[in-house]
């Protein structure tokens, strides 16, 4: 029999599949389905800062102050209750939730900054949630604003949710830092016990009829899962954290490919909203099945065998990779 077994964030899960965080997650349902379909654990929808500040009366300042000099700048700020059950709801869904499922129940806190709102980090442990994702972003549009700046924001917070809770905590990353691998083991020794790699961002698009701004949502590709995969193979055996591969994860080859680059877990979204929770009993039995027609015996075997340090070309990760690809093409 193979051996699925892995560790994250210190919890032993049965797997490595874990439910990334979506609206999925808002139905407690749904959360037992993923359960019996095999998920190892469940990050929850994000609860965002924005929506901290705003039922603790902050926010109708920036609203009013906005409002002032462009009155349709009202309509860019999102319906918060739309997507999130609400501040105390939030805390007393987890507490739901873990009287329910039996797997692990992550947590999400979505911020930009380091205001009073970390505390709702001690909350969310307090309901009983196993760990803690922060899934961080700051657009930085000012061109005063360093990027130096804007790292440092962000550890500082890290240090702060850090300082106020036990259970262990994960920062979902952005791909867009000068430095991913210090910013990685910054983030490390500031208190991160894993490290997400990426967050996916959903870029605005242009209405030419409306001329409008207007938000665009498209689900990932396995095409998507270079990226990560890349950085994690590069960070694998260099920094302390846990790493997570999220972005791009639909198939059975995925998950072992995350595996082999040095992730403890992949994390799945676009799939299970595509094609329903259904799909991970399918994707678990394929792992299975490839691990042993190549004769592993566990996922703790693979994890890291083709990460950097372990290959035989490592600088086919780097720049060597690159020039070889466009020369591909001669």
């Amino acid at each position: 029999m193979t051996d699925l077994r892995t560790t994250y964030l210190g919890l032993s899960l049965k797997n490595p599949i874990v439910a990334s965080s979506s609206p999925i997650s808002r139905r407690i349902d749904n959360v037992r389905r993923l359960e019996e379909a095999g998920a190892a654990a469940v990050v929850l929808f994000s609860l965002f800062e924005e929506q901290i500040t705003h039922e603790a009366r902050e926010l109708d300042y920036y609203l009013d102050r906005g409002a002032y000099s462009f009155a349709e700048s009202l309509t860019y700020f999102p319906d918060l209750e739309q997507y999130n059950l609400g501040v105390e709801p939030y805390l007393e869904h987890i507490h739901t939730l873990k009287q329910r499922v039996s797997i692990p129940i992550i947590a999400s806190l979505n911020g930009p900054s380091d205001g009073d709102w970390v505390e709702y980090a001690r909350k969310v442990e307090q309901a009983g949630a196993d760990a803690l994702e922060l899934n961080l972003y700051f657009l930085a549009t000012d061109p005063d604003i360093t990027g130096a700046a804007v790292e440092e924001q962000y550890l500082r917070l890290v240090r702060d949710v850090c300082s106020r809770v036990t259970i262990p905590v994960a920062v979902k990353m952005s791909p867009f830092f000068s430095s991913i691998a210090n910013i990685a083991k910054q983030f490390s020794e500031a208190g991160a016990r894993g490290l997400v790699l990426f967050n996916r961002f959903y870029q605005p698009d242009f209405d030419l009829e409306a001329l409008e701004v207007v938000p665009n949502l498209k689900l990932s590709t396995s095409d998507e899962l270079r990226l990560p995969l890349r950085w994690i193979a590069i960070l694998y055996g260099r920094i302390k954290a846990d790493l997570a591969l999220t972005s791009g994860v639909h198939t059975a080859e995925d998950v072992l490919k995350a595996m082999m680059a040095g992730a403890r877990v992949a994390m799945m979204t676009s799939e299970l909203l595509a094609r329903g929770i259904d799909r991970i009993p399918a994707i678990l039995q394929d792992i299975r099945t490839w691990m042993e027609e190549h004769e592993y015996e566990s996922i703790e075997q693979m994890q890291g065998s083709m990460s950097q340090q372990a290959v035989d070309n490592p600088a086919a990760f780097e720049r060597a990779n690159y020039i070889r690809a466009l020369g591909s093409f001669g």
